[in-house]
């Protein structure tokens, strides 16, 4: 079979641990193109991986007929314009995570990728976990009866990236830890509980711990060094309400909070067991049986989630399928933390 061309727009972390390494393994993909705009991270690709060709204009990569598939892994304000550029330019996409900065402009990736008819897929990576895949399938099964209520929690002590830099920069994230760590844990709600509809949304975003940043007290600080010369303008908690046509949901989630404890699971509470799922790790089942109540840890083998999406990417342009990461589907993702932005903005409900 001829290999897939693939072009890795972006060079930085998520690239480097995740997309470039699967691309690799896979036997049916070849990196022709390692992309960024600071030349020496290409270049430094290109070197660490023995192949490909280092640029630094995206552009390049639309004239090249040969590419047909390109993972986007650029800060969050060009991921929309980067992936409509490669849709019009007959290239199927998988975009990271989130789908774009801002709902308006997921809708308008969707619309392009409905006029191309090319593939759109989201790195909803979660979508792609063995885990998260396990307890789909007994939510689907009747396993823990009506699924009435989810709650969310991504709360740290002292996490917030690179403090001054693209993360904490609207105008380049959209957001801060609800664009960054809830649109995954979202995701695995909406993805697990069969993708309801959201009716109405109630939330609230704070940016209160790191408005200081030269007072900013933390033990280590990924995608640093801070900047305190930069923009710091960006949720650093958030709690929201969502009603859905399935579950309620309650998010609360923190990339910093005066609480010394890191709290990264998810709770599905059915009326006939419930599920707590450890971000990341194994999830454990509680339930009732002949008078007793049982607390389950289910083994299971696991394989690279990330490994799956990017070979699941690669399959469907061959064979058209349509995974659940499609932008159609994860769109919802977008909708609702827009919905929470929004109503944080208006002290309002949003009703859909």
């Amino acid at each position: 079979m001829k290999k897939i061309k693939v072009a890795v727009i972006g060079c930085g972390t998520i690239a480097n641990t995740a997309h470039i390494p699967a691309y690799i393994a896979n036997p049916n993909a070849e990196i022709k193109y390692f992309c960024d705009i600071n030349l020496e991270r290409a270049q430094k690709a290109v070197k660490e991986y023995g192949c490909g060709t280092a640029i630094e204009n995206y552009h390049d990569i639309l004239k090249d007929p040969e590419i047909e598939a390109v993972s986007v892994c650029t800060p969050n304000n060009v991921h929309s314009t980067i992936t409509i550029d490669c849709l019009h330019a007959g290239k199927n996409v998988l975009c990271e995570k989130p789908a774009a900065r801002t709902y308006a402009d997921a809708l308008e990736m969707q619309k392009v990728q409905h006029e191309t008819g090319k593939v759109l897929n989201i790195g909803v990576v979660n979508r792609f976990n063995t885990g998260v895949n396990i307890i789909k399938k007994m939510i689907e099964n009747g396993e823990l009866g009506e699924v009435y209520h989810v709650y969310v929690s991504f709360r740290s002590q002292r996490s917030i990236p690179g403090l001054g830099g693209a993360f904490t920069t609207k105008a380049i994230a959209g957001g801060g830890a609800l664009i960054d760590w809830g649109v995954h844990f979202l995701d695995i709600v909406m993805y697990c509980t069969g993708d309801p509809q959201p009716k109405t949304v109630t939330g609230q975003a704070y940016s209160k711990l790191g408005r200081d940043m030269k007072n900013y007290s933390y033990l280590n600080m990924w995608a640093g060094p801070p900047n305190y010369e930069g923009t710091y303008d960006v949720d650093d908690f958030v709690t929201a309400m969502i009603r859905t046509e399935g579950p309620s949901i309650t998010v609360n989630g923190a990339w910093a909070q005066n609480i010394g404890v890191d709290e990264m699971y998810i709770d599905f509470l059915g009326d006939k067991a419930g599920i707590r799922l450890q971000y990341g790790a194994d999830f454990k089942l509680y339930s009732a049986q002949n008078g007793a109540l049982l607390e389950t840890t289910p083994k299971f083998n696991t394989t690279n989630m990330f490994q799956n999406e990017i070979d699941a990417f690669l399959d469907c342009i061959r064979t058209g399928e349509k995974l659940p990461s499609h932008i159609d589907t994860v769109i919802l993702s977008s909708k609702i933390m827009q919905a929470i932005y929004d109503s944080s903005d208006s002290s309002l409900e949003i009703k859909f």
